[in-house]
């Protein structure tokens, strides 16, 4: 039963329905598995749990939304956002959607486990929709029961906040509620299911479209919703854009969805971020990172590394993949609205914005990972080069680039040199003379180029120490607070959000989170690969 909004009239929010109110719905309000036909969304009131607790909620997303500590740590807030409580002015809904998963089409997706509660709009004047994820199933949940665990929900929680601070476009997320309800899932598709601690996330983004939901109305020859869809899209997430203008606002559009694509995934390959599940479903129209699952991070410098265990045959989606899956996805979008744009050759036009603003923007990123001020015609041979090394055996991705910033132009011994970059290496003790010896004459030239760049050691380490990281959200960092978690120790989650809000600085005291993975976690479940399940 949910709460009535009588027994919380302090709530210090209030909520519009755009979306709702715009946008054809469902017509059927039953809460059935089915397909949902000629509408953008289904009304579904999110499922009661039976005793919530708050872990933990991001200061920084709730002062977007205008919620003082006070607000996050009153009953009403633990009462909102677990699902218990849903507001009068509230009309709460699922959306309809589609995908193309692992490169095959797979028809009506949506959202099986998450709920819009819908959109509260800050005194800047921006709107946020505000979504519940594991707050139980909807019309698109397939068999699936609409539930998360805490395992998935904590790392969902934590990322979102630590890409936010990273720079990275994403979604954000508020809060991270236990429900005190056990959920039975197979962590590893094994036949071993267990009962875990059943949680709910509280994400925010000014929108959750995907191309998955334009995917939908073309492949099911909707498209006046399509149109529709389309037009409201321009008119709410892209002032820029006249959407009275037809199909120039729709190609235009298209064209900003391509270019901030490109750019939200040089800044996966800027921090080595593996999203691990990069189906059209999961692809944001307005450039996020969306849907944080069987993510991780590069530690050993793998192109090919995948942290999804459903992806480890092919590795589609695996790390050096990311850019051509990401065009892979846009082309689909582009092939959903051309039945309303019609005009190949633009729509081409506009995919090609994607390659040359992923091109463009991931040179000068590797360029100022190296902190290369001046440019030379050797630049890209000496970054090449270097990538190419990094292969050769198990390097620490973040530790080296951050290193690398302590190298010092005067320093001509070649030991003296790889000293700097050697707490790197995951197994020093097996790695050949041969490939010492490149990586010495690598340090050497670099050094050399770095007397030729009209920038001091001083300057330079300040430049690379912004675009390197110095602590990312490794699996093993995520496993340690779910044990916690498990166990009613909270203070990891909020040692961990504390840490991530300042990820580019020395923080001298919290050394132990910018180390290697340790052994102990590289075969752990939770650790290196996981799975789709939550």
């Amino acid at each position: 039963m949910h709460t009535s909004v009588s027994d919380h009239s302090e709530v210090a929010l209030a909520f519009e329905n755009h979306f709702a109110d715009t946008l054809p719905g469902d017509q059927d309000h039953h809460n059935t598995r089915r397909q949902v036909t000629g509408a953008c969304y289904s009304f579904v009131a999110p499922t009661p749990v039976s005793a919530p607790v708050l872990v933990a909620y991001s200061k920084e997303a709730a002062a977007e939304l205008g919620l003082r500590e006070e607000d996050c740590r009153s009953p009403w807030f633990t009462d909102m956002f677990s699902g218990n409580l849903v507001l009068a002015d509230m009309k709460p809904y699922a959306m309809c959607y589609g995908g193309h998963q692992f490169g095959t089409w797979a028809g009506q997706l949506g959202d099986g486990r998450a709920i819009n509660l819908g959109e509260v709009v800050n005194g800047g004047n921006q709107r946020w929709t505000l979504q519940l994820k594991g707050a139980g199933p909807t019309p698109y949940s397939r068999s699936a029961d609409g539930l998360a665990v805490l395992r998935s929900s904590l790392r969902e929680f934590i990322c979102s906040e630590a890409m936010h601070h990273l720079g990275i476009p994403t979604t954000r997320a508020l809060s991270l509620i236990l429900t005190g309800d056990r959920v039975l899932r197979d962590m590893f598709y094994d036949g071993h299911p267990e009962l875990e601690p059943g949680a709910v996330v509280c994400r925010t983004s000014p929108s959750f479209l995907r191309f998955g939901n334009f995917e939908i109305f073309s492949a099911r020859k909707e498209y006046d919703l399509l149109e529709e869809l389309l037009r409201f899209t321009i008119k709410n997430d892209f002032p820029g854009i006249n959407e009275s203008s037809g199909v120039d606002s729709y190609l235009e559009w298209f064209t900003e969805v391509c270019r901030r694509t490109a750019i939200m995934i040089v800044h996966w390959m800027r921090v080595g971020f593996v999203h691990g599940v990069m189906n059209s479903d999961n692809m944001s129209v307005l450039g996020l990172t969306i849907d944080y699952g069987p993510y991780g991070w590069l530690e050993g410098y793998d192109p090919t590394w995948t942290p999804n265990t459903t992806d480890a045959q092919g590795r589609r989606y695996c790390y050096g993949n990311q850019p051509y899956m990401a065009q892979w996805n846009l082309m689909q979008l582009a092939n959903a609205i051309y039945p309303v744009v019609k005009e190949e050759k633009r729509l081409q036009e506009a995919l090609d914005t994607y390659r040359f603003t992923f091109q463009e923007e991931w040179q000068r990123t590797l360029k100022a990972k190296l902190g290369l001020h001046t440019t030379e015609k050797n630049d890209d041979q000496l970054i090449s080069s270097l990538l190419e090394l990094l292969t050769k055996t198990e390097t620490d991705m973040t530790i080296f680039f951050r290193n690398l910033a302590h190298l010092e132009m005067s320093e001509k011994n070649g030991d003296r040199l790889l000293e700097i970059v050697s707490d790197a290496f995951y197994a020093p003790d097996d790695i050949d003379q041969d490939h010492l010896n490149h990586l010495k004459s690598w340090l050497h030239l670099y050094r050399l180029r770095m007397r030729r760049n009209e920038l001091d050691d001083e300057e330079r380490r300040k430049r690379m120490n912004l675009v390197n990281p110095k602590y990312v959200f490794r699996n093993y960092l995520a496993q340690q607070a779910i044990d916690k978690v498990e166990q009613g120790d909270y203070s990891e989650v909020e040692e961990l959000l504390d840490l991530f809000r300042n990820p580019y600085d020395e923080q001298p005291e919290r050394q132990r989170y910018a180390a290697k993975r340790p052994e102990w976690a590289r075969n752990r479940p939770g650790c290196s690969m996981l799975s789709c399940s939550s």
